[in-house]
């Protein structure tokens, strides 16, 4: 008898992350009444009594997430931190508390290894989050960082990809495709350094999406927004893959389909420039860029009046029958089936999914 059935020895790259993970899902059995939720959101949910407890885990590996000759070790600490609590935002839930593990070389000084924790802590200072425990250990090259976020909500409250219906709006918190455009700027920037050392790199000009791209911020201040305004989402998650894979997440654990409106996605005036300036449409950055880690969510109709409104929420398309399938409407009045392009790390890609 073999672990995973039914794979018929296919390799890793062919499964690709998404099917391990519904591999890993299949072959593990829920045990325990307090586990709610356990794989296939942005977090797991598990009831102790009370509120109930989201956790989730996500691991920054050097070389894969991240490339130390562009990204300060500062601003990674402060990204490890900020992309695990925007798993917990995506629940509609409040992100109190981390653990932190960390696998590094002995070619990290203990400055370079402060520099990595004083990040870390900004990002704790400004959330609000405890550190409360966690692990270190030696790699043979290279860094790893692991860090699961807990947090809590109420039942009534969270919100899962699975609960969208036909009709609902389709919503996006910010602006999209700027981390992307902000990695393809600093992997060029990196290749004429790497050439030449000499030369000057002045990244001012894209101040904007390096920033998204070393630095994104988790968006708890949209959580409060909707609580605030008495809109509970029906369906949510971050947008960590790029937009296309998302939509198709919230699709597949809908049953559902949808239409997403092209001139109503929204794009920084910078990320545009440059994705122009580098031969890639726009549209196809916010699709499939990845690392915006903005908020993708999903409410009623009878909430347009409630959200129509609000600064940095953008209402981008609706929910249909399943049937009708996922669908981009172009600005030329076409109708374009939306395929993920996204990140998958096991297809040789650079980034990693959530179980």
């Amino acid at each position: 008898m073999t672990f995973f059935e039914n794979t018929n020895h296919a390799e890793l790259s062919e499964i690709g992350e998404f099917g391990l993970i519904d591999l890993i899902d299949k072959s593990f059995e829920i045990k325990h009444k307090e586990t709610n939720k356990g794989i296939g959101d942005d977090a797991a949910v598990v009831d102790f009594g009370g509120k109930k407890t989201l956790i989730t885990t996500d691991i920054l590996t050097e070389g894969v997430h991240f490339h130390l000759s562009y990204s300060p070790l500062k601003h990674l600490g402060y990204k490890a931190v900020a992309v695990n609590l925007s798993d917990i935002c995506a629940m509609n839930g409040t992100p109190k508390q981390i653990t932190v593990g960390i696998a590094l070389s002995s070619k990290f000084s203990m400055d370079a290894i402060e520099e990595l924790m004083l990040g870390m802590k900004l990002a704790c200072e400004k959330y609000n989050i405890d550190l409360i425990g966690g692990d270190t250990t030696s790699s043979a090259a290279g860094l790893f960082i692991s860090i699961t976020a807990i947090g809590s909500a109420k039942d009534s409250d969270i919100t899962y990809r699975s609960g969208a219906k036909k009709g609902d709006l389709i919503c996006v918190s910010g602006d999209l495709g700027g981390a992307y455009a902000g990695l393809l700027v600093l992997e060029r920037e990196r290749i004429v350094f790497e050439a030449n050392p000499n030369e000057q790199i002045d990244l001012t000009p894209y101040d904007y999406i390096v920033q998204r791209q070393l630095k994104p911020e988790p968006r708890t201040d949209i959580v409060e927004l909707l609580q605030k305004n008495k809109i509970k989402p029906t369906s949510m998650i971050d947008i960590s893959d790029g937009l296309a894979s998302e939509i198709k997440h919230i699709c597949k654990q809908s049953e559902l389909g949808c239409r997403i409106m092209e001139d109503k996605i929204p794009i920084d005036l910078q990320t545009e420039n440059i994705l122009k300036e580098l031969n890639i449409a726009p549209t196809t950055g916010a699709l499939n860029g990845g690392e915006d880690y903005e908020l993708l969510f999903t409410v009623k109709q009878s909430d347009y009046e409630k959200i129509k409104d609000l600064t940095e929420v953008s209402i981008i398309g609706y929910m249909t029958e399943k049937e009708e399938g996922i669908y981009l409407i172009t600005t030329d009045n076409k109708v374009i089936e939306i395929q993920a392009q996204g990140w998958d790390g096991l297809k040789k890609e650079v980034e990693s999914s959530e179980l």
